[in-house]
């Protein structure tokens, strides 16, 4: 009979949890929240990816990111001065550019800003958008406070909330369904 594998470790019951390199941290530290936050994103895409109406193109870009994130957060999870090879690349947030580009190319032009909700994908894809910005916000503020060298994780970051935007637009431009623009701000009277 094959052994079952066992889902919990129990060692975070105290409210710490440990990172690469063996160090233990509050749940709560900076490092924590930040991939934390990031896995949040992820699954959010998730539900874009498995929703039947997302295009094919959509869950591929979607894939791609998720399993790059999957390395962004063994970034954010390392000790400080544990030094491993930086996995998180100048090529990649290249790649996320040149396909935001694509992606802009193929919708009408915005002239406004957007509020979100003209198809349930876009909609989804602009909560990921807004928790991969959070987690933008977390990463910087690891920057700033603490010991995080890797300039590309934000930047990666940065890069992947514009092409969850692209594609939330995209997505409505193939349902037929005219992006919903902020009308102009009304005077108070």
């Amino acid at each position: 009979m094959p052994k079952q594998t066992i889902l919990y470790t129990g060692s975070g019951d105290e409210g710490y949890t440990s990172l690469l390199g063996k160090e233990r941290v509050a749940k709560y530290d900076l490092r924590p929240e930040a991939y934390g936050t990031v896995d949040e994103a992820s699954s959010f895409m998730g539900v874009v990816r498995a929703d039947p109406l997302s295009s094919e193109r959509t869950k591929r870009l979607i894939l791609e990111a998720q399993r790059d994130l999957w390395v962004l957060m063994g970034e954010l999870a390392t000790a400080p001065g544990v030094k491993l090879p930086s996995q998180v690349t100048a090529d990649r947030v290249v790649w996320l550019e040149g396909e935001t580009d694509k992606l802009g190319a193929e919708i009408p032009p915005l002239t406004q800003f957007v509020v979100p909700g003209d198809t349930l994908v876009s909609a989804w894809l602009d909560v990921a958008r807004t928790v991969v910005r959070r987690a933008e916000r977390c990463v910087a503020r690891l920057m700033h406070e603490e010991a995080f060298e890797n300039e590309e994780v934000i930047r990666y970051l940065n890069r992947l909330s514009s092409l969850l935007f692209a594609l939330a637009r995209y997505e409505e431009h193939l349902a037929g369904r005219q992006t919903t623009l902020a009308k102009e701000v009304r005077s108070r009277e």
